[in-house]
């Protein structure tokens, strides 16, 4: 019996060190999974699950300076990439900024802070100087020092096993900025470019309109269409890319949006596909928007995917994003961040990823749990099996549960108390394993059987995950 005891626990310790979040590098491309397009899948017929943290300046740094957040001078990228996988995470947005410079936050003597990148898909030739300063751009050519960039960037996170989405257009800074440093930034302004493009046809002082499908967005459109094709020429033959349209763009860019979405994927050769994406167009969009877009994954918007996410319906992929439900979230938002976030997530079926802050490295008792937690998820992600699986938060009194069939349960408990599992249709014995997130730590319980709904009582105080396998 002691033997059979201590075989058991060898064995429970090589389930729990063997699984490495991160790969040495990524199997292959993703497409959804067929049968069950709550996940991509990567051509081995396993689910893949994405999880990580994500930072403004991550593409248009090293000429990104004095910003709000004391951003260095040059962004290591590398380093970057350490960060992510000392944390077990495998998915990174890379952010695209359109505007060269803006106004962003007031410090503490209310003086107002600019911030300035100078890295965009068009060379700035001249001749003439654009309000930032620097040479106009020319929007008829591409800058192929960009282009070397973005692919150099996915290459070495493909290395690590990081999938990345290329984010393509950014709409956010369009609507949300301080308004003197909004649209007179843009290379669409007429004062910043040397082809005569004006992307303010209707002098709203706003260039919201270069994300439309207006007759007066029909050059802009040649453009942002020529650079989207360069974009997938560069980087669609790597299998961890994943594309995003816009970023928050509001409800206005739906329907270029969709076109845009369609555009991508008619660039991408068959047999070469790489997902699409397209998150909630802030301001004034809504859910349905992006559930009924052409697009293969999805970041939805709203404050409950916090605390109480909806499960996912397998419609599409959906990735929740903080940056969409709360911002930067902190302790000061109306909706704070916490580890749980990451465990709701999974278990309803969802990838979930996070909107981080500059100061990467340092310890922060509210960022470092969800950023530890996501990590976590990732490994138990491949502890069950997730392509089989299906979100039932009725089988458990908590709310969250991950089933796979009626062997493998999956549960989390984030408050410290006892809960039930409806073990009723299930049959046989299951071996009982408690994992607290808190300290990373897993210990086995005594095994049960089904035919019944059970009680649990986590054998110790905090957040706990309760997983079932039958035997």
């Amino acid at each position: 019996m002691r033997q059979g005891l201590s075989l058991l626990a060898c064995a429970l310790c090589a389930a729990l060190f063997a699984v490495s979040a991160t790969e040495a590098a990524v199997k292959g491309p993703l497409r959804v999974l067929e049968s069950n397009p709550r996940y991509f899948t990567d051509g081995t017929g396993k689910a893949v699950y994405l999880t990580g943290s994500h930072v403004w300046w991550n593409l248009g740094a090293p000429d990104w300076t004095s910003g709000c957040w004391d951003a260095p001078a040059a962004f290591d990228w590398d380093r970057h990439l350490d960060w992510l996988e000392d944390h077990d995470h495998n998915f990174v947005r890379l952010w695209r900024v359109e505007h060269t410079r803006w106004t962003m936050c007031f410090d503490d003597l209310g003086n107002s802070r600019q911030t300035t990148t100078a890295f965009h898909p068009w060379p700035r030739t001249g001749p003439g100087t654009a309000h930032d300063a620097g040479p106009k751009f020319d929007l008829g050519q591409l800058d192929q020092a960009y282009f070397d960039r973005l692919r150099a960037r996915i290459e070495a996170a493909n290395e690590r096993g990081i999938y990345v989405s290329v984010m393509l257009f950014e709409g956010w800074w369009l609507h949300s900025v301080d308004p003197a440093s909004r649209w007179v930034f843009h290379p669409f302004h007429e004062d910043n470019n040397v082809n005569g493009i004006d992307g303010d046809a209707n002098g709203d002082g706003l260039g919201k309109e270069i994300v439309t499908l207006a007759p007066t967005n029909a050059a802009i459109l040649a453009i942002q269409e020529a650079y989207a094709e360069k974009v997938v020429e560069t980087v669609n033959d790597l299998p961890n890319v994943l594309y995003e349209i816009a970023n928050e763009a509001g409800s206005w860019s739906t329907q270029w949006q969709y076109h845009m979405i369609r555009f991508v994927k008619g660039l991408q050769p068959a047999g070469q596909k790489r997902p699409v994406g397209m998150t909630y167009p802030h301001l004034g969009g809504n859910n349905k928007l992006v559930f009924r877009s052409p697009a293969d994954w999805v970041s939805p918007w709203a404050h409950r995917y916090m605390t109480d996410p909806p499960p996912a319906d397998g419609r599409k992929v959906v990735v929740s994003d903080t940056d969409h439900h709360c911002g930067i979230c902190g302790p000061a938002d109306a909706v704070q961040a916490d580890a749980s976030f990451a465990w709701r997530s999974l278990t309803r079926g969802l990838n979930p990823i996070y909107m981080d802050v500059i100061d990467e490295g340092a310890h922060d008792p509210v960022r470092t749990p969800i950023r530890r937690a996501m990590g976590q998820t990732l490994r138990w992600s491949k502890r069950i099996d997730l392509a089989a699986s299906r979100p039932r938060g009725h089988v458990s009194s908590t709310g969250y549960a991950l089933t796979v069939g009626r062997r493998q349960y999956l549960v989390y408990q984030p408050k410290p108390r006892a809960f039930r599992v409806d073990l009723r249709k299930a049959t046989g014995r299951f071996r009982v394993e408690w994992y607290r997130p808190a300290v990373g730590r897993s210990k086995l319980g005594k095994r049960v059987r089904g035919g019944a709904v059970r009680r649990f009582a986590p054998p110790f105080k905090g957040p706990a995950v309760l997983f079932l396998r039958r035997l």
